[in-house]
């Protein structure tokens, strides 16, 4: 067996996996593969109703904001947020706390003026800054809620108000209760928590469009896309088939508050091993640890490259840090099980007594 601690395209339940192959043979008895149906057809019509409902039945989604289910990754995200949002001659505001962040904001800058109002960038992100004033002239405010290089993670997010919170959950959306409500828009891509890579999910508050006095290509325009119901072009039908099932997959563990209490408790069994042995620390400032991506490293660095290779025997894979930090990261999505933390956990104290 096993233990997939993979940061992205992370693990999906296996169940889902089982009945996603079977649909890639025959779906739903129509003798044609999920592959090559028409995306027109009623059969797919159905997979999608069905995905944006659980999205809004999960997330509890109010009234007057539109889903959708789109291409190009959540980096696209990054230029359609401002082209989407961002006046001519406007100013938005991004707090940076990681590469996504730095990405995202680097975007927003083809369209206009880009206001870094804090970021932790001085200590290699390894915290959330607090201390900063949202300009009461932007358009809206970026935040990144989760940093899965370094793993950090906003416990709080900011009140704006009227300035709109824009944030980009792709490594933690619906691993915990969020109010939709305190979002203007919310996009994640697929590949954490939600389903395979090809399809970004974006949640977007229905009376902030259209403002911007720009012209937008329809294929980048939000209204375009809600007006076209997520299918002016082909959509991706598996990835959104796929993600359709691990939502189901989450309701019926009791949805959103059910599994952030699983993750929590993943979370704090594997940093209380973390704190407790002395082969390892943590990088993350305490407050501000991420419950999606665990990242520490080896107190002695000549041990980094023997215990990933203790844990690949042990069926541990994925540990590897990200390149630009190195030591470890254990993502810790949704679909895995505290098992598996548990599996990892005495992997670190066999280590560890080998090693005295």
């Amino acid at each position: 067996m096993k233990h997939n601690f993979g940061a992205g395209p992370g693990i999906l339940p296996h169940e889902v996996l089982k009945q996603a192959a079977a649909a890639v043979i025959d779906f739903n008895g129509t003798g044609l593969s999920l592959l090559e149906i028409s995306h027109r057809s009623p059969e797919f019509e159905a997979v999608l109703d069905e995905a944006v409902k659980l999205v809004k039945e999960l997330f509890e989604v109010p009234a007057g904001y539109s889903v959708l289910f789109l291409q190009g990754g959540a980096s696209t995200q990054f230029a359609l947020v401002p082209y989407n949002l961002l006046p001519e001659g406007g100013k938005a505001a991004y707090l940076e706390t990681g590469v996504w962040a730095n990405k995202a904001l680097k975007e927003a800058k083809f369209f206009g003026e880009v206001q870094v109002v804090a970021t932790s960038k001085e200590s290699n992100f390894t915290y959330i800054p607090k201390d900063y004033e949202i300009p009461a002239d932007a358009a809206y405010f970026h935040i990144t809620s989760n940093n899965t290089i370094y793993g950090t993670q906003l416990k709080q997010f900011p009140a704006s108000s009227p300035i709109p919170v824009v944030c980009d959950m792709s490594s933690d959306i619906f691993s915990r209760k969020v109010n939709v409500a305190d979002f203007g828009v919310i996009y994640a891509g697929a590949q954490k928590n939600m389903g395979p890579a090809g399809v970004t999910l974006v949640i977007v508050k229905d009376d902030l469009l259209g403002k911007t006095g720009r012209k937008i290509p329809a294929m980048f325009n939000y209204q375009v896309q809600i007006e076209g119901g997520s299918m002016y072009n082909t959509p991706p039908c598996f990835a959104i088939y796929v993600s359709m099932l691990t939502l189901n997959w989450l309701k019926a563990k009791g949805g959103v508050e059910a599994i952030e209490k699983e993750n929590d408790a993943k979370a704090r069994v594997l940093y209380e091993e973390i704190d407790r042995n002395p082969l390892f620390k943590a990088v993350a400032a305490t407050e501000d640890r991420s419950h999606m991506n665990v990242c520490f490293v080896a107190a002695n660095p000549e041990h980094e490259k023997p215990f990933l290779k203790f844990c690949d025997e042990k069926g541990i894979v994925g540990l590897k840090g990200h390149r630009s930090v190195g030591g470890f990261r254990a993502s810790i999505y949704n679909a895995l099980p505290i098992t598996s933390v548990y599996v990892l956990i005495d992997a670190m104290q066999e280590f560890a007594e080998k090693n005295k």
